[in-house]
């Protein structure tokens, strides 16, 4: 029996049609993974914005006391504001996400002949960059839904924030704002999301066989993680790569939210947001404000993303 990692693509049919055929599962399997990962912590992900942004409605509280007021002034639908647009945006991010890491793994370990663990996390980083550039404008419009506190709305759904934005900041622009420190801010996130999986996957599946690894359901002579040890890898991998990356989340929510923060104007640039991010509020309540919220949210999505991504590969046949 060998580990999902060692099986050779040469048992997926070369032929055209199974090709897309394939190319379609990979697609649809990151998309779900995306999709119940982001749906298990929507509620954490508006705290998150609020506090990022300083709305001045909650920037007075901490994470689970404005857990606590979001339902007190909106209602418990209050907590999944925005999420519709998530929703919209997320399952071609997830799908382009995941299936470009397998692409791009193969590319770099076939083509240019960098192997071993580094060609997972340069796979990551370039694949999460890849989905960002996809899918930025979906991104932008959440973040301004999930912004809005109810009585004070700017924006009445994802249409009309589309128009406005469009009609009022500078056409397509007006959309790409924060592109930067995303794009800057994905490279390590995915590169190390993606790495510390990858590592902790292959290297308890070498070591620890019997004890973490488990049958794959469509092929019984490759061997997987079980479902707890993926939660877990996948939680680790969440952490680790957030920490790393969450002073360039920061600045990229507030060039994001643009003309509707008071502020708007010292959020022109990545190094000014950071440096007026700094200034003002310091590296704890500033640069890492939310990111003990980020803990917590992290580490479930992360695992359920990567745990969800190896369950749909079982089901879809990927293996």
């Amino acid at each position: 029996m060998t580990s999902e990692a060692a099986v050779s693509t040469s048992a997926i049919s070369s032929t055209p049609a199974k090709r897309d055929y394939h190319f379609l599962r990979s697609f649809v399997a990151g998309g779900v993974a995306g999709c119940c990962a982001k749906t298990t912590i929507a509620p954490l992900d508006r705290v998150k914005i609020l506090l990022q942004a300083q709305n001045a409605h909650y920037k007075h509280l901490g994470v689970f006391s404005t857990l606590r007021a979001v339902p007190q002034k909106e209602g418990y639908r209050g907590l999944y504001k925005g999420n519709g647009a998530m929703m919209v945006r997320i399952f071609p991010y997830g799908a382009i996400q995941f299936m470009a890491f397998d692409k791009y793994k193969k590319l770099l370990s076939k083509k240019i002949g960098i192997s071993g663990h580094i060609h997972r996390l340069m796979a990551g980083s370039m694949a999460g960059m890849t989905a960002v550039i996809c899918t930025y404008p979906l991104d932008v419009i959440r973040a301004r839904l999930a912004f809005q506190v109810t009585g004070e709305h700017r924006y009445t759904g994802i249409a009309n924030a589309f128009h406005t934005i469009y009609l009022k900041e500078g056409g397509v622009m007006g959309f790409y704002r924060g592109l930067t420190p995303t794009l800057i801010g994905m490279a390590p996130y995915a590169g190390f999301s993606f790495f510390t999986f990858g590592t902790l996957k292959s290297l308890g599946l070498k070591h620890f066989p019997e004890l973490l690894g488990r049958p794959s359901s469509d092929n019984p002579d490759v061997l997987i993680l079980k479902t707890h040890v993926n939660l877990l890898c996948g939680g680790v991998a969440g952490a680790i790569a957030q920490t790393i990356s969450y002073p360039l989340d920061v600045a990229r929510r507030r060039m994001q939210l643009g003309a509707i923060l008071p502020d708007s104007e010292k959020c022109v640039s990545l190094r000014k947001t950071l440096m007026y991010v700094y200034t003002e509020y310091g590296i704890k309540k500033g640069l890492y404000r939310g990111l003990s919220l980020n803990y917590i949210r992290c580490v479930p999505s992360q695992a359920v993303a990567f745990t969800t991504y190896e369950f749909m590969k079982q089901m879809l046949h990927l293996n």
